[in-house]
């Protein structure tokens, strides 16, 4: 910490205090040597591997489908401290990530450009970045404890979101075996992201209401759309440039092959599931003026990615289980056939 320089912010220092000294001596005092000289090693490293990755989340899909069927004779879990323990710490998690990884692109970006932070392995895959993209990567099995809390809770799980949370993942390996310097791109937008929905996440399970939740929908909408605009110019280029040299091309660009059609794939799987979730839940409502009746099909729709309103989710579908229909008027209260 002799380093730490704090001062007007510059180009090295966009936050005005230099955040890689202070990552370093910590991450040093824990595992006893800098994160520049981490190295991702497969079958050294933890969680390295084809194999290792994907027990990890068939071991998750047992235990959130088992925890299911275990828990359909058992009384839920309240859980609201613990749950709000979890939303805070992956904010805090994904938000200085986010600041790392800034810091490092600012100066990069603004020296060599875009095109040579995305495609070129000394600016888009540096060692400080590697580390980053690692701890990164491990962040995505702590949030498949969002799920654990769906089934402790007894929620309804949807496709979108155990197919998330296991494809994402799955995803973030894939870049790392990969080396695709584009990755960054992918993951800054993701964090960002994970910094607004956590923290609506935390703050609902206070209890505080908020207005903008279906804004998150949008701004992860948006996300993929950019995410897909870049990696498939990105894939483009190196397969011209690589196969067809005689077509229009940027030039090289770093990764392998199976991790562009890894990234490719999944991220526009994210994108139609998002979009055909954002039309089901909020535009059929927005143009009748009303809510919409909740069928079990809608209540499961609308659980998708907001356990903070798991509670009032789970009532509306075991209301249309149990064949209770609710109706609303814009003008007018809301009433329910009969008592759950």
């Amino acid at each position: 910490m002799d380093s730490l320089k704090v001062g007007v912010p510059t180009l090295d220092r966009p936050f005005g205090i230099e955040l890689w000294p202070i990552f370093s001596t910590c991450y040093k005092t824990l595992f006893g040597y800098v994160p520049e000289n981490f190295r991702f090693t497969p079958g050294y490293t933890v969680l390295s591997t084809l194999t290792e990755t994907l027990v990890a989340l068939v071991a998750y899909y047992i235990i959130v489908f088992g925890g299911r069927e275990l828990m359909k004779n058992r009384p839920a879990f309240v859980l609201n401290g613990p749950f709000m323990v979890h939303n805070l710490y992956l904010t805090i998690i994904s938000g200085g990530l986010l600041a790392l990884f800034i810091e490092q692109l600012v100066p990069e970006i603004t020296r060599n450009g875009i095109f040579h932070a995305i495609c070129s392995h000394d600016g888009g895959w540096t060692d400080k970045m590697v580390i980053l993209y690692y701890m990164n990567y491990l962040t995505k099995y702590l949030e498949l404890i969002d799920t654990v809390f769906l089934v402790l809770k007894k929620k309804p799980l949807t496709f979108l979101h155990t197919y998330h949370h296991g494809a994402t993942a799955l995803l973030c390996y894939s870049q790392l075996v990969g080396h695709t310097s584009v990755s960054w791109l992918v993951i800054t937008l993701n964090l960002t992201v994970h910094v607004v929905m956590y923290w609506y996440y935390f703050q609902a399970a206070r209890g505080v209401k908020i207005w903008w939740k279906k804004y998150i929908t949008m701004l992860q909408i948006i996300q993929f759309v950019i995410d897909l605009g870049f990696v498939y110019f990105a894939s483009y280029t190196y397969f011209t440039h690589t196969y067809f040299p005689w077509m229009p091309n940027a030039g090289q660009c770093a990764g392998e092959e199976f991790a562009a059609f890894a990234g490719m794939g999944i991220l526009s799987s994210y994108l139609l599931l998002f979009i055909s979730f954002y039309f089901a839940t909020y535009q059929k409502q927005g143009k009748t003026g009303r809510p919409r009746r909740n069928t079990g099909r809608e209540a499961l729709i609308a659980m998708k990615d907001f356990p903070a309103d798991a509670q009032e989710v789970g009532t509306l579908a075991k209301d249309s289980a149990n064949g209770a229909v609710t109706t609303g008027r814009s003008n007018g209260p809301v009433t329910r056939s009969r008592k759950a």
